[in-house]
């Protein structure tokens, strides 16, 4: 049992179903699910996350390219993400930098 279910047993649950409405409503294929899936686990930093979707990943079809791909593309916009807030943090610092245009986000 984990320490959120031993502890707030209702959020779980809450979760569960969270879960349960969205496996029931899901209007993509299983496979670019799991790659979305697998994206998202990398930004939330979650190793068992990201080895949960990658299995999913590959054992709803994906191919290590389009794994690769996806991987690369979360880091290319992860990057262009933190360079445009940036940006936009030292925009007031330094008149003649925005984040409107930056140049690198993806």
């Amino acid at each position: 049992m984990s320490f959120l279910s031993a502890n707030l047993e209702a959020f779980t649950q809450s979760l569960e179903q969270v879960d349960a409405a969205l496996a029931g409503q899901c209007p993509i294929d299983k496979k670019t699910d799991e790659l979305l899936r697998f994206a998202l686990s990398i930004k939330a930093r979650s190793a068992p996350c990201v080895r949960k979707h990658y299995r999913g990943s590959v054992n709803a079809g994906a191919s290590a390219q389009e794994i690769a791909y996806v991987f690369a593309l979360t880091m290319r916009e992860a990057a262009g993400a933190d360079d445009c807030w940036t940006h936009s943090v030292i925009g007031d610092l330094v008149e003649s930098e925005t984040a409107e245009g930056c140049g690198s986000c993806g």
